[in-house]
């Protein structure tokens, strides 16, 4: 893989990381356009500059990132007087809610955590498809189609509990098939509890970071305590370097972008675009123009 073709795969992947379109199978896409060779480089590639995109979400939300909660309920004065197993609780309850943000994070990642565990050698089997991507584009531009009609009742309260946490990330593991959109299942899954398309984009994007962090970290260990793979990557290095920068600064367009088009606009735009693009891949496959295999 060029440098130049390493470029236009981090633009793809910084203009849809956090769009509802695939990332993952636009990057497929565009492997298969170039004539990229899917080699073992190129599919660690996909993945690790995943980490420039998801410091675009800590760069534009630093403050509500790294922001813990106040201990109000269970200061100091709660504690006194009572016995050791109940400071226990109420020094645990302090903890708990103190970190409650980073908490109904980790919730949300378990489902995707023990699918991609379980079933890594299917999914990346799956990562190899184009014809798989294709037909999920499809679909889910019909699901756009209709999201904001069937969730455009948002309820009052707009705060991340448990058990909404644990239902997206039911539905982020849904995007382990490539072509779905890792944000467009999490959106969904956030306005099918109740949130309103802002609040939905904006816990996606949260999601994003601790999910995207492990998936490319795994990667990442795997090729490392390789030792011809370790090789590999260091003879990449500056191809790895490129690659997470420019997807690191056209995320950070894309996420600002993407937030005010939603609010004004809703979903219809994003499911014609992946009914386009899915309908006129799926008819170069057919036409034999495209390779089924990225």
């Amino acid at each position: 893989m060029s440098s130049l073709e390493a470029i236009v795969i981090a633009v793809v992947e910084g203009l849809t990381e956090f769009l509802p379109v695939s990332s993952t199978g636009h990057m497929i896409i565009t492997q298969a356009l170039l004539g990229v060779e899917s080699t073992p480089f190129v599919k660690a590639f996909t993945v690790i500059i995943q980490f420039g995109a998801i410091l675009s979400v800590v760069f534009l939300y630093w403050k509500r990132f790294f922001r813990l909660n106040q201990v109000t309920v269970f200061e100091k004065d709660a504690v006194e007087g009572i016995g050791f197993v109940q400071r226990g609780v109420t020094f645990l309850k302090r903890f708990l809610h103190k970190f409650d943000f980073y908490w109904k994070l980790l919730i949300a990642v378990v489902p995707a955590g023990v699918l991609g565990l379980a079933f890594g050698d299917q999914i990346d089997a799956l990562l190899e498809n184009v014809f798989v991507v294709s037909v999920m584009l499809v679909a889910g531009g019909v699901v756009m189609l209709f999201v904001d009609r069937w969730f455009n009742k948002p309820v009052g309260d707009q705060s991340i509990s448990w058990r909404r946490a644990l239902k997206i990330g039911l539905f982020q593991s849904i995007a382990m098939i490539p072509g779905v959109s890792r944000s467009m299942a999490t959106i969904v899954g956030g306005m099918g509890t109740g949130l309103d398309r802002k609040n939905a984009a904006e816990f996606s994007f949260f999601l994003a970071v601790p999910t995207m962090a492990a998936a490319a970290g795994y990667k990442l260990f795997q090729l490392i305590k390789d030792p011809a793979s370790a090789v590999m990557l260091q003879e990449n290095m500056g191809i790895l370097l490129i690659g997470n920068l420019v997807a690191f600064v056209v995320a950070v367009i894309a996420i600002r972008f993407f937030i005010d088009f939603l609010t004004r606009h809703g979903f219809k735009a994003f499911g014609w675009y992946r009914i386009i693009v899915g309908g006129v891949l799926i008819a170069l496959l057919l036409s034999g123009t495209v390779s089924n295999i990225a």
